[in-house]
């Protein structure tokens, strides 16, 4: 069977502040990180050997996941960092630099190989796909997905024949220029002799580099064209409304935890809720040990993270809590994501808790 590779190395500069204290696949989504969805889907496939490389924040990835056997798995972790002035500091290789660093190392990919982002959830059917690249007898796939020609600036477009033999990318080309409508969702399948081709002991990425030096190689390397669901959070806003989605029950595999006490409504352990004193319109999920005031007013699409505290008088609608975020009495959060430190609207426009121009108070609810 195929070995699996996520890369979860990068930053996650597009989505901050979400990724100030959190590396972009621990990202939770109904209180689950997005990297979790990946590694069961790898699971349903029967791809249990994978390799995650790591840098920011790695302890975090590395303290959830473990050795992988909760998921019937096992994982490694390649970091990658270098020393400087005594201190160890995260320094990613590039997605192809990653892997190519990991095959010097041990000659893990030995098989078929399918390369995930570890920010992005799918529901691809993988062995149909793993079957197409067989059949074609390709080096190097890429996973596409059509998107509205209007959409074409927001990502990698791939070009290929009618055979699928990729001719050339464009990144982020305007509606004008774009000479084709498949977006590259950041899945590939790799043949081991793919990374002979990556230098070593360099960064290199996967997408500006190796993949460009395969097209000028004429080597086979096919696109995909496939039918799933393919969630990318590129963007604050993005994380915004793909919970609005996930909370109104549109994405498949994608369950709410605790117990459905009325419709729509779900509720986690030892939740304080005045129900007849506070208005209420699912989908609202309220995590275990929240606290919710008398008068105070929940509209959905709404996730309130566990431990948070709604005062009396507050207006929570389609928004989302982080544990333990207490929300002051008689504040309205319209929209947004709310951590005890900061809150961020579906815009991705931040403000800090303390700054003293905010018209909104919030906090720690630990406080």
């Amino acid at each position: 069977m195929a070995k699996g590779m996520i890369l979860a190395a990068g930053q996650g500069t597009r989505v901050r502040p979400l990724t100030k204290d959190l590396p972009k696949p621990m990202i939770p989504i109904l209180g689950k990180p997005v990297m979790e969805y990946l590694i069961e889907h790898l699971a349903r496939y029967g791809i249990t050997e994978i390799m995650v490389n790591v840098a920011h924040n790695h302890h975090k990835i590395e303290q959830y996941f473990g050795d992988g056997h909760r998921w019937g798995v096992e994982i490694g972790y390649a970091y990658e960092g270098v020393m400087e002035h005594g201190e160890v500091l995260p320094k990613p290789l590039g997605s192809a630099g990653g892997m190519r660093r990991i095959q010097d190392f041990s000659g893990f990919f030995d098989d078929t190989t399918l390369v995930l982002c570890g920010d992005a959830l799918i529901d691809l059917d993988i062995g149909a796909a793993l079957g197409e690249h067989k059949t074609k007898g390709a080096i190097a796939s890429v996973v596409t997905l059509d998107v509205p020609l209007a959409d074409v600036p927001n990502y990698g477009i791939v070009v290929a024949d009618d055979a699928g033999q990729i001719q050339s990318f464009q990144e982020k080309p305007k509606p004008a220029d774009a000479k084709s409508t498949a977006a590259s969702t950041g899945i590939y399948i790799f043949e081991p002799e793919v990374l002979a081709l990556v230098p070593p002991k360099q960064v290199y990425d996967i997408g500006s580099q190796l993949f460009p030096q395969l097209v000028e190689q004429k080597l086979p390397f096919f696109a995909q064209k496939r039918f799933f669901n393919w969630i990318d959070i590129g963007r604050v806003s993005d994380y915004w409304s793909v919970l609005q989605r996930v909370l109104r029950g549109e994405v498949a595999q994608m369950n709410m935890p605790g117990r459905e006490v009325k419709p729509g409504i779900w509720v986690g352990l030892n939740t304080s809720v005045p129900w007849d004193e506070i208005t209420i319109e699912g989908p609202v999920y309220i995590g275990s040990s929240v606290r919710i005031e008398p008068g105070a007013k929940i509209i959905g699409p709404t996730w309130i993270g566990h431990g948070s505290h709604i005062r009396s008088g507050a207006k929570v609608i389609r928004s989302i809590l982080f544990e333990y975020t207490r929300i002051a009495a008689d504040m309205q959060f319209s929209e947004m994501i709310v951590s005890p430190t900061y809150c961020v609207d579906r815009d991705g426009e931040t403000l800090y808790r303390g700054d003293e121009t905010a018209q909104l108070r919030w906090g720690d609810a630990r406080a």
